[in-house]
């Protein structure tokens, strides 16, 4: 049971059905923590969350809407963990105004609901793959203290976030963690968007479908799994209060690298297809996460070979249910 947390504590998930969320959800309720997740459904699935036993009520609502505020003032939450989003790098380029009405408005319905209701810190979900730009390949693994250029309106929307956040703090007395992930994979991570590589083509690996690696492949990032990513969100309920944290691996790996490794795990021989880079994307990225082990002591537990390993095998049993 991580430290500090007792059966009393009432959790919000945003986004709680999703992919993150909903493993989430279980972490707390196998801490011993009460549970409302507020998931709008758009993306998420109540099926996530089929496994999650324990207190916990899902409320099919927007995060950002009327309705969720009434209810967050109802429910009274300890902690707040904000992971509702809108995830498309791509999205985002195509229609910013659509990226900040539910990545920076919906933020502040919460903040502002969460204060009222009397919630003592929010947990934010940020992306350490966008808010520190394109980094040189000579600055990573990129610290928390790197200052880039965001090259996506989605990264803006995260790093005016952190601002939002600490405004929170100053004036209405709520604590924060902002976690700044990388690319997080696993189980139940949705094959049908945008986002998401290592879901999208064990589903296409699976059906015998051909993979596409857009641009030459040799960008990199830095995958880590959800197992791991969780286990942060859960130790920032206690600590890092006040901070920004990176939660990745600092281990480079590109997508060529990641397709073979997809590959050998489903015995797959076909070549991947090529085509154009997408906008707004990045070349390199890797987080450095000696913070993350300071302020919460936490560090990646799962290597690539084995995150593939358990997430295709995930897949494999999905396709043949």
């Amino acid at each position: 049971m991580a430290e500090g947390y007792r059966s009393r504590v009432r959790a919000i998930v945003t986004g709680g059905a999703g992919f993150i969320g909903s493993h989430l959800v279980e972490r707390l309720l196998a801490d011993g923590a009460e549970v409302l997740v507020l998931d709008d459904l758009s993306s998420g699935d109540a099926a996530n969350l089929a496994g999650a036993t324990g207190p916990v009520t899902l409320e099919a609502v927007d995060a950002g809407s009327d309705a969720a505020r009434a209810i967050i003032a109802g429910f009274g939450p300890d902690l707040v963990y904000h992971l509702a989003a809108q995830p498309s790098v791509v999205v985002s380029v195509r229609d910013p105004m659509l990226d900040a009405r539910i990545n920076v408005m919906a933020l502040l319905s919460v903040l502002e609901a969460s204060a009222g209701s009397g919630a003592r810190k929010v947990v934010f979900s940020s992306s350490g793959g966008t808010v520190y730009g394109d980094p040189d390949p000579s600055a990573l693994p990129v610290p928390e203290t790197y200052v880039g250029l965001p090259s996506s309106p989605y990264g803006i929307t995260k790093r005016v976030a952190h601002d939002y956040l600490a405004f929170y703090n100053r004036v209405h007395a709520i604590e924060f963690t902002a976690l700044a992930l990388s690319n997080v994979y696993g189980p139940r991570q949705d094959p049908h968007g945008e986002a998401g590589v290592v879901a999208i083509w064990s589903q296409k690996m699976l059906a015998g479908e051909e993979c596409v690696v857009f641009g030459d492949g040799e960008q990199t990032r830095d995958f880590v799994y959800v197992a791991d990513v969780v286990d942060a969100f859960a130790r920032a309920a206690e600590a890092g209060d006040g901070e920004i944290v990176n939660v990745g691996t600092g281990v480079q790996t590109s997508v060529n690298e990641l397709y073979r490794t997809m590959a050998a795990s489903l015995g797959v021989n076909a070549q991947p297809r090529r085509d154009d880079a997408r906008p707004g994307e990045l070349r390199h990225i890797a987080l450095d996460v000696s913070k993350a082990a300071s302020v919460l002591g936490w560090k990646p537990e799962t290597s690539l070979a084995d995150g593939i390993a358990t997430t295709t095998a995930w897949f494999s049993r999905q396709a043949r249910g």
